[in-house]
């Protein structure tokens, strides 16, 4: 009895051996495999995780305040390494300043947002210097970018309706703020962003500074790990 039941041990050891090394067990799961010549495309689980069979909370990362050589470099560098596509709210100002940064931008395949062209308050002033400050930001993208923006971030978040009505453009606020402009320390923007960020939440940082630009890249690798999909805004948007 106690022979056969080792035998029986070690038989299903072997067994069990023979599978992983066929590849047939894999992340808990056994794949039926090519037999014959006819291959079946069927499977069950065992009782393991597949995160690839879980759905993705999409997210977005959004900079303000670029192109600068300050940070923008670092998170294109960044970015292009895990394939995440960002929205960059740039002033006018600075993509004239910066064509290169901006002409990257657009070329790696991000969104190109309009952030006014000297980063003023839009209710502070009359409603023609206001579309004056976004018409000229849209031109300077264009002339550089060769594309045409709709969408727009107002510095401060002040905005009245009725611009989007006359301007025809599509304002963009946020919902997580970490405050990155008044800390350099890394760890502390990250630990904000990745405790308060909920699906389909827009994550506003700004590209102008160094400090921003690496804790965006933390940021990434966390959300990620935790299964979240970085999108562009307009994802958003339209979902």
């Amino acid at each position: 009895m106690l022979h056969r039941l080792f035998y029986g041990i070690i038989s299903f050891f072997c067994f069990t051996w023979l599978l992983v090394s066929w590849g047939v067990v894999s992340n808990g799961r056994i794949e039926l495999i090519k037999m014959n010549e006819e291959t079946v495309e069927a499977s069950y689980d065992t009782g393991g995780t597949d995160a690839q069979h879980q759905e993705k909370q999409k997210i977005a990362l959004t900079f303000d305040d670029g192109p600068h050589p300050s940070g923008t470099p670092v998170l294109l560098d960044g970015l292009a390494e895990r394939n995440v596509k960002v929205t960059f709210f740039v002033i006018g100002e600075n993509a004239v300043k910066y064509p290169k940064l901006l002409t990257r931008e657009a070329e790696e395949g991000h969104i190109i947002g309009n952030h006014t062209y000297s980063h003023v308050d839009l209710t502070k002033m009359s409603q023609e210097t206001a579309e004056c400050e976004l018409e000229k930001t849209n031109a300077a993208i264009e002339a550089v970018t060769g594309k045409e923006t709709e969408y727009m971030r107002p510095p401060y978040g002040a905005w009245k309706k009725e611009m989007e009505e006359n301007t025809g453009m599509i304002a963009v606020l946020w919902n997580v703020d970490p405050l990155d402009w008044n800390t350099d320390n890394e760890t502390e923007i990250v630990n904000k962003v990745v405790t308060e960020t909920e699906e389909n939440d827009i994550i506003l940082l700004h590209d102008c500074y160094l400090s921003s630009a690496k804790a965006a890249l933390r940021i990434i690798d966390i959300m990620q790990a935790k299964g979240y999909e970085f999108v562009t805004v307009d994802e958003l948007l339209l979902d």
